[in-house]
């Protein structure tokens, strides 16, 4: 069973959780109960608090981050003009202060699990000092933010760095989930979800390396 977890903190930004989740649930019914799909937290089960609109929304459980599938974290939503504690800074730097940057290092190093991020999320991990020299993406508002915690900016709707996805944009959530369906689940799938959602996911993925071309075509050049 592909097991997904979705990450909540105090201040999150709703969309950036609910949209992979709705999409991951989707997945599930073509799977014949193959994926499961849980909130969860740094401290356990609660009730965690959504930014600005302040909507709640019980996790089931801690992070497990030994546990093989996916862990989404999600970025924060808050006030993107000002300083003050209910800005994204301050929203981001108060969920540092957890458990959580530990668990999605240990998280990372497990071969069998992959780590995706909506947003700022990314700007979480890195300003946690875990995505130095890797490349990402976050919110374009966030973009030179990431690039000085030594992460490598990559002006992409999705980024696949291996066992790190991440997207930009808040609505990116929905292309992050649904290019993980299809990596994770296959094509099929993916597509059976992007019908009910009347969605097609948006942009190429950026990816370091493609596969390389074999058999007859591995020799002809196309340009010749």
């Amino acid at each position: 069973m592909l097991t997904v977890q979705i990450v909540l903190f105090d201040g999150f930004d709703l969309l950036d959780a609910i949209a992979p989740y709705e999409v991951f649930c989707a997945a599930a019914m073509h799977t014949d109960n193959a994926l499961s799909v849980e909130f969860v937290t740094a401290e356990g089960a609660r009730s965690v608090t959504s930014g600005i609109n302040g909507l709640k929304i019980e996790a089931s459980s801690s992070l497990n981050s030994e546990h093989a599938g996916i862990i989404l974290v999600p970025g924060a939503s808050g006030d993107v003009e000002e300083d003050g504690p209910d800005s994204i800074p301050a929203i981001l730097g108060r969920a540092l202060k957890t458990e959580l940057t530990g668990m999605i290092e240990q998280a990372l190093g497990q071969k069998d699990i992959v780590v995706a991020t909506v947003c700022g999320g990314s700007l979480l991990l890195a300003m946690g000092g875990l995505l130095e020299g890797r490349p990402a993406v976050t919110n374009h508002l966030g973009m030179d933010l990431l690039g000085a915690t030594g992460a490598i900016p990559v002006p992409a709707r999705v980024v696949d760095d291996g066992n790190l996805i991440s997207g930009g944009g808040v609505t990116s959530g929905l292309d992050v989930a649904l290019y993980l369906v299809e990596r994770e689940l296959g094509p099929r799938i993916a597509h059976a979800v992007e019908q009910l959602f009347e969605f097609e996911r948006r942009g190429t993925v950026w990816r370091e390396t493609g596969m390389a071309l074999k058999g007859r075509f591995a020799s002809r050049n196309p340009c010749a």
